[in-house]
Parts: structure tokens; sequence; C-alpha cells
């Protein structure tokens, strides 16, 4: 579904998320997986594994399955439950968000003395 508005916040694409249900068990499973290897990171930091050098490096593989786990979870959640939009957004020239006037650009000078010429591109976040 598309529309022709060309407004500021119209919406120019949505696309509904497809829901798929073996999308949702293969969630569940990896989080039942996420929370099983949370809880093995847990007694193995609180039992000592990480004090020999072995146990160390398996607590750092335990951690790096955990985040891989959960970046499985999120894209997959991201990908079919998660609608598809795109929203017209207000188009702006470079200099507009920096600075008053286009005539700005090169600052001005705020004193006389050597340590006083500092120009306002210096600042560029200048206030309106």
């Amino acid at each position: 579904m598309s529309s022709s508005g060309s407004t500021y916040g119209d919406i120019h694409r949505y696309e509904p998320a497809r829901e798929s249900t073996a999308a949702a068990i293969t969630i569940v499973l990896l989080t039942v997986i996420e929370v099983v290897f949370v809880f093995m990171f847990a007694y193995g930091l609180v039992s000592g594994w990480g004090l020999s050098e072995t146990g160390n490096m398996f607590l750092g593989a335990i951690l790096a399955v955990i985040f891989v786990d959960l970046a499985f979870i999120l894209a997959l959640y991201r990908k079919e439950f998660l609608p598809d939009v795109v929203i017209v957004k207000k188009r702006r020239r470079k200099w507009e968000d920096l600075y008053i006037r286009e005539e700005d650009v090169d600052g001005e000078t705020l004193g006389d003395g050597a340590w006083d010429t500092v120009k306002r591109a210096v600042y560029p976040y200048y206030k309106r």
C-alpha cells in the first residue's frame, strides 16, 4: 500500500508484517536457549570458572553465544513482526541546521585580538 502524498509526515509505503507461526516458535525456542546459557554463565561466574585459563575462555565463549543468540532473536523479530513503513521527510541543505543564513557559512570574527578572532564556524551548532 502506497500513497501519493508528498507533505512532511505522510506515509509513502506501508507493508504489513508477515507474522508467521514458524517465526514465533523459533523465537520462543531461541529464547529458551538464551535463558539456559544465561543461567550457565551466571553459575560459572559464581562457582569461579573464571579463575583458570580454560574456564575464563569457556565463560567468554558462553557470553559470545548469548549475544549471538540475542542478535538472531532481534533480527527475526524485526523481519517477521515489524511493518515496513517509509515516511516522507523534509529535505534540507547542509548548512541550514548549522547557520542562520547562507552568508554565515564562513563565520564571523568576534574580536580584534589574536585570541579573540574566533569564528562562529568553530561552534557550528549556533541556536537560532
